[in-house]
């Protein structure tokens, strides 16, 4: 059921999607405010730490998503479903596009400083990384990938003021010009 209802959102154009299915987030975020923007498509970002795969999934189809977009250096993930392989297939099972940027990933100091709770440190780490020619050249690929589309950010962190996806998600948004969204379990 879930399969034919993401084929049939993804041919319906956007002003007709119900994007959310709640007034108000957890954090009291209107999240009707949708309506009142311009139709850009929103990118949307949604961390895996402490749910399941199929929690996840049905989180990703209800909020209309195309595109997984997986933001983490190694796609590799204790929690079952949540490695490459694993999630491409339960993403794709739903008629989600699923797409690795390992460019856009947070490199292993920058990862360090985020366990050790230098926050300080991460992002001055993350935000050379991200200015690099690498991944500059990869944001730009992916602006153009997700361009008219429902796209999400995956990475593992809850809080997405605690990880880098946040990031990632302010610079393609100021490319794009695409309202970001962060959305929780």
């Amino acid at each position: 059921m879930a399969f034919a209802k993401a084929r049939k959102v993804a041919d319906r154009p956007f002003e007709q999607r119900n994007l959310v299915h709640t007034d108000r987030n957890r954090e009291g975020f209107d999240m009707n405010i949708m309506a009142n923007i311009d139709c850009k498509q929103p990118l949307l970002t949604l961390g895996y730490e402490k749910t399941d795969i199929d929690s996840y999934v049905r989180k990703l189809v209800d909020a209309e998503v195309e595109i997984l977009i997986d933001v983490r250096d190694r796609p590799q993930s204790r929690k079952k479903g949540f490695s490459k392989n694993g999630l491409r297939a339960a993403v794709e099972c739903v008629g989600i596009d699923y797409l690795h940027v390992r460019e856009l990933g947070d490199p292993k100091p920058g990862r360090d400083a985020a366990r050790a709770g230098d926050h300080d440190l991460f992002v001055s780490i993350f935000t050379e990384h991200i200015n690099g020619d690498a991944a500059q050249a990869a944001m730009k690929d992916l602006a153009d990938t997700i361009s008219g589309r429902v796209a999400c950010l995956l990475c593992f962190e809850k809080e997405h003021h605690t990880c880098h996806r946040s990031i990632v998600a302010d610079q393609l948004s100021d490319m794009t010009g695409a309202p970001i969204i962060h959305l929780t379990m």
